[in-house]
C-alpha cells in the first residue's frame, strides 16, 4: 500500500470548522491491522500528537485533551496519521503498548454482532 504525504499540517487544521469541531479518527495497529478504538480530534490534539509522537485525544465525556495511556500505562505511539478524502475523518496508525480498551480487552471492538460462517 502507498500513501501519499500531500497536505501540510496547517492545510489539514483547516478542515476543523473551530477549535471546538470534532472529527473522528479510527486508530490501527500498526504491525496487526487490527482496529484498535474510535476516538475524536479537535486542531489542538491533533497538533500535540504531532508534536509528541503520542496518541492525543480529546474526550468528550471530560471535556478536555486526554494522551492515551497516561493514566493506565497503555500508551499508544504514533507511527503514521493520515486523513480521508474529504480531510474530515483521521487515521492514526500506532504501536499499541498493552490495550487499548478501557475494558482491559486488546481491542475496543470485541462485541460481534453478526460473523457469517462462523
Amino acid at each position: 500500500m502507498t500513501f501519499r504525504v500531500n497536505a501540510s499540517l496547517h492545510q489539514i487544521l483547516e478542515s476543523f470548522e473551530s477549535e471546538d469541531s470534532l472529527l473522528p479518527v479510527v486508530v490501527q495497529d500498526h504491525q496487526s491491522k487490527e482496529v484498535l478504538m474510535l476516538a475524536y480530534i479537535n486542531r489542538s490534539a491533533l497538533e500535540r500528537s504531532v508534536e509528541t509522537g503520542k496518541a492525543t485525544y480529546w474526550s468528550r465525556s471530560r471535556n478536555e485533551l486526554w494522551v492515551k495511556g497516561e493514566s493506565s500505562g497503555n500508551i499508544q505511539e504514533i507511527v503514521e496519521i493520515a486523513y480521508d478524502c474529504d480531510a474530515d475523518s483521521f487515521l492514526y496508525r500506532v504501536n499499541q503498548k498493552g490495550v487499548a480498551c478501557h475494558t482491559g480487552e486488546p481491542s475496543c471492538f470485541f462485541n460481534i454482532i453478526h460473523s457469517p460462517g462462523a
